[in-house]
Formats: structure tokens, C-alpha cells, sequence
């Protein structure tokens, strides 16, 4: 499942707020459910938690120059997870996290358990956190942003390594990013979220063959296309909003090119788009009224460049 939008849409804190690592502080009431197996997360207790959070469901954070302790080495940092979630302890906890080294591509695992983490290179780094969240093979990995700080070359390594370790494992991926190239390469089925809220969902053929939210639309008409390096780049106008000032009825009408007056006045539903319960939109263009035919009959964005954006 990959989360797709705009820097500032909640991408990130719906991760943090299913793991329930939020400040308590500046955090909501808490509201809905976040089932797990047939459990509520947001009504467990914090001890139960934490045997979840890293153990049953595990996330690879965006920087994993932040995300590893700099005074411990690697190793230690390692065995840790094996000690706090799978009670393994001494020699146990050594060869686990020796062996998850070396299933996530590091040569000489050994010799690497004992350097710090400023001793490995940025995707070293997050190979290492890959091993991390997967030494208790977790049902579910939250990935978020797991290849924006590095270059391409190493971007294609990682990807590959995390889809063949999904496969491996079985486990379900949840994959946070705004590169809409990762989108097809590894997603089944995307969310694309703008200001909190999922404003289309569906199979990610769908999505791409069918934008149906002008929001989606604009995220894949922005994308440079490098096949025209000289066509002028097409951004969406204006600004995600503040969480503080988030506009009424539909969020995203200050912005929108179809907006209609129904839109600043009453919050949309969700639509099926073409009749599919599986691919749904935020957005009362799909309502069947006469004047939202109208704009749908606007020529948008032709098939051709919808499919030609995603290569």
C-alpha cells in the first residue's frame, strides 16, 4: 500500500499515529480504530505496545543518519531488538543480528557490528535499519521516504532489497513516498492523501490509468517529463493549507481548477469511480449532477500523457 501527497499532508503522522508514537502533547483526541489482527491499537496499553511497535509492526524512518544512535556501535544497537522483543540475549543476540547484516546486502556483517554509524555511508545506514525492522519479521513494515537521502544508483539497490524481503517474509508494506516512479514499480494499491485526509484510493493500475481527484490529476501533470526536458513545468497552484486553517467543505477547492460553488459549501462524500467499490474519490465531480458532467467533460489530461507520466 503506498501513501502518496504533497510534503505537509499527514503522510508521515498517520505512520507515527498507527505505531502511536506521537507526543502526547501535541496529539489529538484520539478517534476511529486502528485495528491489528483483530485489535484496537489505540486502546492497548503503552507496555503492550511497545512489544508491538518493533516487533509485530516495524518502520524504517526517512533519515537513518538520525534514526541510529551515534554513540553506540552497530552491533549494539542490533542486539538490542533482539533482546527487547525476542528475548534473545549474549551469543543469541550476536549471531541474529550478524545474519540479519548479511541478508540485507552488508559484506563482512562481522567486522561491521562494530563500527558506529558514522563510520557507514548513507545507504549502509539504511540497510542497517532495514535489518533493524526486520529481525522480528514483522507482519507489517512502515516504510517512510526509505530512499530520499540517496542517490539513485543506491535508491534502486534498497527498493529491490525491500521488495524481495516482503516477498521473503510475507508481509504486508506500507510504503510512504511522493515519487509516483516507486509507486508503480512496487504498489498494489495507493492512498493519495492531501490535508489529512485520503481523497482516492484505489489498485494502483487504476489510479494511474484513471486519475479521478483533480488533486491526483495535478500531482502526476506536475511530474517533469524527461522525455521533453524544454516543456515547462505544470505545479498545482497554491500551497498545502496549515493544520490550523484547513478550508471548509472540500480542502481542496481554494486550489482546485474545477471547483464548483457545492464544493466550498458541503465536505464531499466518497464516489466509485466507473462503478468500482475498489477505486473511490473525495470529490462531488462524481455525483452524476448535470453541472459536474459538465466539468468532467473539460479535457483534462489526455490517456496518452497520463500513461506516458509514469515510465
Amino acid at each position: 500500500m503506498a501513501i502518496v501527497g504533497e510534503s505537509g499532508c499527514g503522510k508521515t503522522l498517520t505512520a507515527l499515529s498507527i505505531i502511536r508514537t506521537l507526543p502526547e502533547a501535541a496529539s489529538l483526541d484520539r478517534e476511529g480504530e486502528v485495528l491489528f489482527e483483530g485489535r484496537n491499537l489505540l486502546t492497548v496499553s503503552e507496555r503492550e505496545m511497545r512489544r508491538i511497535r518493533g516487533g509485530r509492526i516495524a518502520m524504517i524512518f526517512q533519515d537513518p543518519s538520525s534514526a541510529l544512535n551515534p554513540v553506540y556501535t552497530i552491533g549494539s544497537q542490533l542486539m538490542e531488538v533482539a533482546e527487547l522483543h525476542l528475548n534473545l540475549y549474549g551469543e543469541d543476540a550476536y549471531d541474529l543480528a550478524v545474519k540479519s547484516l548479511g541478508e540485507v546486502g552488508i559484506a563482512h556483517p562481522e567486522e561491521r557490528m562494530w563500527d558506529y554509524p558514522h563510520q557507514m555511508s548513507g545507504g549502509m545506514k539504511q540497510r542497517v535499519m532495514i535489518a533493524m525492522a526486520l529481525m522480528c519479521k514483522p507482519k507489517i513494515l512502515i516504510a517512510d521516504e526509505p530512499t530520499t537521502a540517496l542517490d539513485v544508483t543506491i535508491q534502486a539497490q534498497v527498493l529491490d532489497l525491500i521488495r524481495h524481503l516482503q516477498q521473503t517474509n510475507n508481509m504486508a508494506l506500507m510504503l510512504i513516498t511522493h515519487d509516483m516512479g516507486i509507486v508503480a514499480e512496487l504498489a498494489d494499491d495507493v492512498i493519495v492523501m492531501y490535508a489529512s485526509q485520503s481523497i482516492e484510493r484505489g489498485n494502483a493500475v487504476e489510479i494511474f490509468d484513471h486519475m479521478a481527484h483533480p488533486y491526483t490529476q495535478g500531482l502526476f501533470g506536475s511530474r517533469a517529463q524527461f522525455s521533453d526536458p524544454h516543456q515547462p513545468l505544470n505545479p498545482i497552484k497554491g500551497s498545502v493549507p496549515q493544520l490550523t486553517h484547513y478550508p471548509q467543505a472540500c480542502r481542496f477547492h481554494p486550489r482546485c481548477p474545477y471547483v464548483m460553488e457545492k464544493c466550498k459549501a458541503l465536505p464531499p462524500p466518497n464516489f466509485e469511480i466507473d462503478e468500482n467499490p475498489n477505486h473511490t474519490a473525495l470529490c462531488w465531480l462524481y455525483d452524476g449532477s448535470e453541472e459536474s458532467k459538465e466539468k468532467l467533460s473539460i479535457d483534462r489530461f489526455k490517456i496518452g500523457q497520463r500513461r506516458g507520466s509514469i515510465k
